[in-house]
């Protein structure tokens, strides 16, 4: 019982933590890479005149804290809405909008300057600021981030709570060999420590086998590049692979306190 409640405990919390590290990487990735640009857009309705353009590049050029601007061609925004609308939809029945992408070279450049130039100058063309809605983003994930940290510690305090029953049961059926053990002038702590030896090497046999077929699981899904990038991406990366090699550990310290504080009460 110990082993198989313990594999699976701990089978789900490897999967928590693949959860959470996965959560701070897209956290990371989506706060690196909307920080590092923005878009002008310039709608199709407008007067797209070489003129308007020409004078977006020159408000851009004398704009500090900004990159070298870039004009996406058509098949660039043609590629972007392919996950949308498939490869088939034939875009060209559409007049897309011009988008100028912006890397963002200083952290300190002020967009709302920027967003008045163009108001000004080129009322037509939008100020896109990744910025505006990338601190939801980042914190939503943060949360989820939080939130698969919480599930390990709801875990690992639902696997103490069933050693701490099992010790029990199992020194309730063992009451005869314990009184006799007493008789004979055993310690408490002698006893005690033979039911922490049992359950404890028991929940790290358990804990083993969760813990590699879950990292075996987690292995085998795709990856982001396959899959497309949408709700993939679960599991370890680099280093990462090393953090479930932790959770057997985790899991034996837990098992050796639950069971000796059961045993001594």
């Amino acid at each position: 019982l110990v082993i198989a409640a313990t594999g699976i405990m701990v089978f789900l919390a490897t999967l928590a933590l693949a959860f959470a590290l996965t959560a701070g990487r897209v956290a990371e990735t989506w706060e690196d890479g909307l920080a590092a640009s923005l878009t002008i857009r310039l709608p199709a309705s407008a007067e797209t005149s070489t003129a308007q353009m020409d004078r977006i590049f020159a408000i851009l050029d004398t704009t500090p804290g900004l990159g070298a601007p870039r004009l996406l061609a058509s098949d660039e925004q043609s590629a972007y809405l392919e996950p949308w609308l498939g490869a088939t939809f034939d875009l060209s029945l559409f007049s897309l909008p011009q988008m100028v992408d912006v890397p963002i070279a200083d952290p300190g450049f002020d967009p709302a300057g920027l967003r008045n130039r163009l108001a000004g100058e080129v009322p037509d063309a939008v100020l896109e600021d990744h910025r505006n809605w990338r601190a939801p983003l980042v914190a939503a994930a943060d949360q989820v981030r939080r939130l698969g940290l919480l599930a390990l510690l709801v875990i690992f305090a639902g696997l103490a709570a069933i050693i701490v029953l099992a010790c029990q049961a199992a020194m309730i059926a063992s009451i005869p060999v314990i009184s006799t053990l007493r008789l004979i002038g055993a310690r408490d702590s002698f006893v005690a420590r033979a039911f922490v030896r049992r359950f404890t090497l028991r929940a790290l046999l358990g804990a083993a086998g969760g813990t590699l077929f879950g990292m075996i699981l987690i292995a085998a899904l795709p990856n982001a590049d396959v899959a497309g990038g949408f709700l993939t991406g679960l599991g370890f990366q680099g280093w990462g692979w090393f953090m479930p090699l932790l959770v057997p550990v985790v899991a034996g310290v837990v098992a050796f306190f639950a069971t000796r504080a059961a045993a001594l009460r």
